[in-house]
């Protein structure tokens, strides 16, 4: 591991903030709303990977914000074989993006491993998720004072993994590339997006996939302290 590393940027969702669980709390809430029973296993056994897709195509600017969110539930309750009005959908949508920042559980070990770089480094987030939804995350889940700086795609015009919003990030750190390290979940957005764009990089490799030797990765957060 270098020893120049000054600047450590993280990525937020599934990465420091538990996506997945705080989702199907999210979804919990909103079908008790709309009084809608449905088998909440098979819906997210559907949803989950749809959502991936579903912002992998977000992610490369192949679709809106606004069909990412209403195409993500529509092919769920498709696959899943009900029939559900567009105005249901809509309304779904809405009251999910609602309650999604209002559940706040990280991932284990994230707040020692913030409260361990946090005197030695300076900490920052790049994230590709809505500004104003990912500012309620971090409020909520009590972690905004770690931050110097918080850059989403929004700001930058651009998501991850285009060199331009790690140049932005950069810049609003007042930072170099070559004292800088990008942390998070995804191999093209995180990882080789940061590589790419002159920065170090360390895979978080919650499922523990296969990955090129060359990559740094850690399978729990607390395994930072193995590099920083």
């Amino acid at each position: 591991m270098k020893n120049n590393i000054t600047d450590v940027f993280f990525d937020l969702d599934h990465t420091l903030w538990d996506f997945e669980k705080n989702s199907a709390l999210a979804f919990e809430n909103v079908f008790k709303k709309q009084d809608i029973t449905i088998d909440m296993v098979r819906f997210l056994q559907y949803y989950v990977p749809i959502n991936r897709e579903y912002w992998e195509k977000y992610r490369k600017d192949e679709i809106t914000q606004k069909e990412l969110r209403f195409g993500r539930i529509k092919d769920t309750f498709d696959l899943m074989k009900i029939d559900i009005e567009k105005h249901v959908v809509d309304t779904l949508s809405e009251q999910y993006i609602y309650y999604l920042p209002k559940f706040n559980h990280l991932f284990e070990g994230a707040i020692e491993v913030l409260d361990y770089l946090k005197p030695k480094y300076n900490l920052h987030i790049i994230t590709n998720g809505f500004a104003q939804i990912q500012e309620n995350k971090l409020n909520n889940s009590f972690i905004t004072h770690y931050f110097k700086t918080i850059t989403n795609s929004e700001m930058a015009g651009v998501k991850k993994p285009n060199r331009l919003i790690f140049d932005y990030a950069l810049g609003l750190a007042n930072t170099k590339r070559e004292n800088s390290i990008m942390i998070g979940d995804c191999i093209e957005a995180d990882v080789q997006g940061a590589l790419d764009a002159g920065l170090d990089a360390i895979f978080f490799n919650e499922y523990k996939d296969y990955v090129a030797e060359n990559i740094k990765q850690i399978n729990h957060l607390l395994e930072l302290k193995k590099y920083l």
